[in-house]
């Protein structure tokens, strides 16, 4: 069985052999790139079973390399890489396409277990046969198999994580799904570990197929208990 091959983008060596070493105790083939641009080339040349994305990079952005990396594979699976207050980065980072991010300095058996975890899901990047058909509400229609939405005229390439939230959200509708069920369902997650993270990825299910993003009617919040999708 071929081992799985990250692709580490990381500016500072300290840190890139760090983690090198780690990744590859855990038995995983690492590329590292210290700048976007040659991110962008081991992208073009090879396939990678995940990326490990540092923003914070010196020419092109950690941003724009999850942007190009996201439209040219949605199910490439990207950790990105933040330093603490930078929610600003963080948050944009997860609406181009990133699924989950750490931030810096963080635990290393933390950032080894998210990557266990991500890769786990064999179906972010093998696909498996499915006889799941569209599902539509309000003025959308989802196709989880083949990971697209058409929200009204708008079509949407959807990442593995948005798939596995419309999945449990669709199999669950009018359930009201806490924290844990949420975090358990899409990343294997407690529900004390960047709990932000959910609540980002709820926002941009909003921005997809709310007609109005700050009155949900479809993807609501129920408070002090989790999350309610309605038809």
């Amino acid at each position: 069985m071929n081992r799985p091959h990250i692709l580490l983008v990381e500016d500072e060596p300290h840190i890139a052999s760090g983690l090198i070493y780690n990744l590859e105790e855990e038995g995983y083939q690492v590329t590292h790139a210290g700048t976007g641009e040659a991110a962008l080339q081991q992208l073009w040349l090879e396939n990678f079973s995940l990326v490990v994305l540092d923003l914070m990079l010196p020419g092109i952005s950690g941003i724009e390399v999850c942007q190009i990396a996201r439209k040219q594979d949605p199910k490439l699976p990207i950790l990105m890489l933040t330093a603490r207050g930078e929610d600003k980065d963080r948050i944009e980072g997860l609406e181009v396409g990133a699924d989950d991010y750490l931030t810096k300095p963080f635990n290393l058996d933390e950032f080894l277990l998210r990557i266990k975890g991500m890769l786990r899901r064999s179906d972010w990047y093998r696909p498996r046969p499915s006889r799941e058909r569209d599902y539509r509400f309000g003025r959308n229609s989802v196709n989880l198999q083949e990971r697209t939405a058409l929200a009204g005229d708008r079509q949407i390439e959807l990442t593995d994580i948005e798939v596995k939230l419309l999945r449990i959200f669709f199999q669950r509708e009018a359930e009201i799904l806490s924290r844990t069920e949420l975090l358990a369902a899409a990343w294997d997650l407690s529900p004390d570990t960047e709990t932000r993270t959910l609540d980002n990825f709820v926002v941009r299910l909003r921005k997809y197929f709310e007609p109005n993003p700050s009155a949900p009617v479809h993807f609501q919040t129920i408070r002090g208990r989790g999350y309610r999708f309605m038809r």
